[in-house]
């Protein structure tokens, strides 16, 4: 039975994908520290031969014993109001943190996938953005410890991929929604949410041009998983027509699901 290791699997993404992977028949190893982290998301995992819960800072220390196959490395402070508040943790968790998981990976020779953002493109000049943009990010603005931990954690994995020849992927997650999404966690579609839900008007915080997506879109947990087992790309802006990425040989999700723009188009 393959093993895979989860890392923030209290959080919101994190036990969607503990779900994933018991569904398909894998032991289950989820790694949490609780600081963002609800353990209700894995209540009903509990008890489950195949799962084991660890509650551990993975910016400390990371030890698991046996072998291993795969690593997703989803442990960190996403919410603007979360990594505002704790700013040096969400710094460690994506540069210490990282660091920890990809000796780890290279010890157990497992191939390992780390959840990076949107935000390494910080407040971006290009709409949209495309892979050659490297983003314009401000490093001592308080948004800053979010932008610059992921740009460091993408570096870092790069690193071990060119040195080592570790087996690393990259996912670069814009807006998400969905069950198990805090209502406080600070994002406007959450926002509304909670505010309907208590029969209060919709606060709209400042008026812009939405130049991320059409629509929030829920994350397509098939696309996910497939990215430790499969050669894939994944096109978080769905810009690529599908049959070309097929022909060349790869496969191909558009992240949020739905048909491509240049299909559309």
């Amino acid at each position: 039975m393959p093993r895979v290791l989860i890392t923030g699997a209290a959080g919101f993404l994190g036990s969607h994908l503990c779900d994933r992977f018991m569904a398909e028949g894998f032991e289950v190893l989820g790694m949490d520290n609780l600081i963002t982290g609800n353990m209700e998301n894995l209540e009903h995992l509990l008890g489950n031969p195949n799962f084991t819960f660890y509650n551990n800072d993975v910016s400390n220390f990371v030890h698991v014993p046996g072998k291993l196959d795969y690593i997703l490395h989803f442990a960190s402070p996403a919410s603007p109001i979360d990594y505002l508040k704790i700013p040096i943790q969400t710094l460690k968790v994506s540069s210490l943190g990282t660091h920890n998981l990809l000796g780890l990976a290279l010890n157990k020779k497992a191939r390992i996938l780390v959840a990076s953002t949107s935000e390494v493109y910080g407040d971006p000049k290009v709409h949209p953005q495309t892979e050659d943009y490297w983003g314009n990010v401000n490093p001592v603005g308080p948004r800053g410890v979010y932008d610059e931990a992921k740009r460091f954690m993408e570096s870092m994995t790069m690193a071990y991929h060119t040195y080592h020849g570790l087996e690393t992927r990259i996912v670069r997650i814009f807006n998400t929604y969905g069950p198990r999404m805090r209502l406080n966690d600070g994002r406007v579609l959450p926002a509304f949410i909670g505010q309907a839900l208590r029969g209060e008007d919709l606060t709209v915080f400042g008026l812009a041009l939405i130049t991320e997506w059409a629509e929030f879109r829920m994350p397509d947990w098939d696309a996910v998983a497939n990215s430790m087992t499969h050669k894939v790309v994944f096109d978080g802006r769905n810009l690529y027509r599908k049959q070309t990425m097929i022909a060349h040989g790869y496969d191909y999700f558009g992240i949020g699901m739905g048909d491509s723009i240049a299909e559309k188009r």
